[in-house]
C-alpha cells in the first residue's frame, strides 16, 4: 500500500502498489473477513508487447479486510456511469448496491444521472437514492439503470459537488476515457486535502483496458457477434458469389473479432486495426478473396470497426469524448471489392450486418453477470478500507486491485506474436495476407504462481 501518488512508471517495480487514504481503525462489521494477502503473478506477452520476457510482479489480492478507513453508519456513496453501454452495467450497480447496503449497511447510496454531467449543478440532472429495492430488477435489462454521457465535465465542479454532497466514496464504471478522468478526479481531491475514495470498474466492450485480461460484457459481447456471423454465413452460402461481411466493435483493438472467429470457427479473414493488411496485388485480400469464392461459391469475412483506417485515408475528426472519428471499413471494403470484381465479371453479392447496437444494448450473459457481481462486491471492499486510485479486475483465478496509473498508461491491443493471434490465422488461414512472423516463438501465455504474504 502506498499514499496518493504514483511512481512514474509502475512496471519497472516489482511490487504494484495501490493509495490508500490513511490508517485504517473501524472494525469491520462482516463476519469473514482478512488482512489480506499478496499474490505473485508471472506475466507475460498475452497482457502486452512490452512482456517480450517474462516478468513477477506482486498484486494486492481484492476482498474484505478486518479494518476499514469508513465507518459505515456514517458513509455516503455515489455511482456513476459514463461513456458508451455495455452488457452488465446494471449488474455492477446492483452488486454494489447489494454490499454496501445489506453487507455494511451504510447510510446512503446515491446513484448520478447520466455519466459526470450529472455532478455538474448547471445540468440540474438529480440524483436517485439506491437501495435494494429500487435496483431489484435493473440486471434483467441492458443499457445502465443510471444513464451515461460521454465527454469531459470539469474536474473543479465534479470535486465541489461532492464535497457538498459529503459523499465519502464514488465509484465511476467506465472505459478508458473515464478511467483517466476518475484520475484525475482522484488528483484534484489529493491536492485539496480531502478523504474520498474514488474506485473505478473497468468498463469496455472492446476489452482494451491495459493490463485488464476480461473486461464484463466481452463475453456477451461476443456471443452474440458470433450469431451475426452465423447469419451472415447462411446468407452468404445462400447464393452463388455471396460475401458475407460483419462489422463488429474494436476501434483500437480487434478482440471481439479474434475471439468471435475462434468461436465460431467457419470465417475467411478476419481484419482487426492492430494487422495491417493489403487489399490489392498477389496475396491481398481481394486476391485471396476471389479464390475461397471459387472454392466455396462464398466467403465470410469478419472485421472490426478500427480495421484498415490507413487505407481508408484522412481521419474524420473527433466525437465529444475526444475520440478519432474512423472511417467506415465495411463500406469501402464493398467499394473496393466492386471495383475489382465487377469489371473482371466475377459474381458477388453482398450481405452485410453491423450488429454493434445489439450486442452493446443486451443483458448480460450468465458468465458476465457473474463476473460483473464480483467485481462490483471487490471495488465495494476496496472502498470501505479506504483505498482509492484503483481499479478491481481478475487476472488468472484471482482478483486484485490495480492502480490508475497503471490501468490508463496505454490501451490494451491484440498482441501479433501471441498465441491468440497465432490460433486466429491458423483458424481462418490468412497468415500469408498480413504481417506475420510464423518463425516467432510462441508465447506461453499467462502464467500465475501463488504466495500468501500478508499485507
Amino acid at each position: 500500500m502506498s499514499k496518493l501518488g504514483q511512481p512514474p512508471e509502475l512496471l519497472e517495480q516489482g511490487f504494484i502498489s495501490i493509495p490508500t487514504l490513511g490508517k485504517a481503525y473501524v472494525e469491520s462489521p462482516l463476519p469473514s473477513v482478512s488482512d489480506g494477502t499478496t499474490i505473485r503473478l508471472l506475466i507475460d506477452s498475452e497482457l502486452g508487447e512490452e512482456f517480450s520476457k517474462a516478468r513477477e510482479y506482486t498484486f494486492e489480492q481484492a476482498g474484505p479486510r478486518r479494518s476499514l478507513y469508513f465507518e459505515p453508519a456514517k458513509t455516503k456513496a455515489a455511482i456513476v456511469t459514463c461513456g458508451g453501454i455495455c452488457p452488465g452495467i446494471n449488474d455492477v450497480i446492483c452488486s454494489l448496491v447489494h454490499t454496501l447496503h445489506r453487507e455494511y449497511r451504510i447510510s446512503s447510496v446515491l446513484g448520478i444521472r447520466y455519466g459526470l454531467s450529472g455532478l455538474i449543478p448547471s445540468y440540474k440532472l438529480g440524483f436517485i437514492e439506491l437501495t435494494p429495492e429500487t435496483v431489484a430488477n435493473i440486471h434483467e435489462s441492458g443499457g445502465t439503470f443510471l444513464g451515461t454521457s460521454r465527454g469531459p465535465q470539469s474536474v473543479d465542479e465534479v470535486v465541489d459537488t461532492l464535497e457538498r454532497l459529503n459523499v465519502n466514496v464514488l465509484f465511476v464504471i467506465g472505459g478508458d476515457g473515464s478511467m483517466k478522468a476518475a484520475s484525475e478526479i482522484n488528483l484534484a481531491l489529493f491536492r485539496r486535502g480531502k478523504s474520498i475514495s474514488i474506485i473505478g470498474i473497468p468498463k469496455t466492450i472492446d476489452n482494451d483496458i491495459f493490463f485488464v485480461p476480461r473486461s464484463f460484457g466481452f463475453e456477451t459481447a461476443v456471443e452474440k457477434s458470433v450469431e451475426a456471423l452465423r447469419c451472415a454465413k447462411v446468407e452468404a452460402m445462400s447464393i452463388r458469389g455471396g460475401i458475407g461481411i460483419v462489422k463488429m466493435m474494436g476501434r483500437e483493438s480487434g478482440f471481439i473479432a479474434a475471439h468471435a472467429t475462434l468461436a465460431y470457427r467457419d470465417v475467411d479473414f478476419v481484419l482487426v486495426p492492430e494487422s495491417p493488411f493489403e487489399l490489392h496485388g498477389q496475396g491481398g485480400v481481394l486476391d485471396e478473396l476471389e479464390r475461397k469464392i471459387v472454392a466455396k461459391g462464398y466467403a465470410l469475412i469478419a472485421v472490426a470497426e478500427g480495421a484498415g483506417q490507413e487505407l481508408i485515408g484522412v481521419p474524420q475528426g473527433s466525437d465529444a469524448s475526444g475520440n478519432k472519428r474512423f472511417g467506415d471499413i465495411a463500406a469501402y471494403l464493398m467499394r473496393e471489392i466492386e471495383a475489382d470484381f465487377g469489371p473482371r465479371g466475377i459474381p458477388y453479392y453482398f450481405k452485410y450486418i453491423d450488429p454493434s447496437y445489439m450486442v452493446r444494448s443486451v443483458p448480460a450473459g450468465i458468465n458476465d453477470r457473474i463476473y460483473a457481481a464480483a467485481l462490483g462486491q471487490h471495488a465495494a471492499h476496496a472502498a470501505m478500507s479506504g483505498r482509492t486510485g484503483m481499479v478491481v479486475a481478475q487476472i488468472m483465478d484471482k482478483f486484485v486491485h490495480l492502480p490508475f496509473a497503471l490501468i490508463t498508461k496505454k490501451r490494451r491491443k491484440i498482441n501479433l506474436q501471441s498465441s491468440l493471434w497465432r490460433t486466429v490465422l491458423a483458424c481462418t488461414g490468412q497468415g500469408t495476407l498480413i504481417t506475420w512472423n510464423p518463425r516467432s516463438p510462441i508465447p506461453d501465455g499467462l502464467h500465475m504462481k501463488q504466495q500468501g504474504n500478508a499485507l
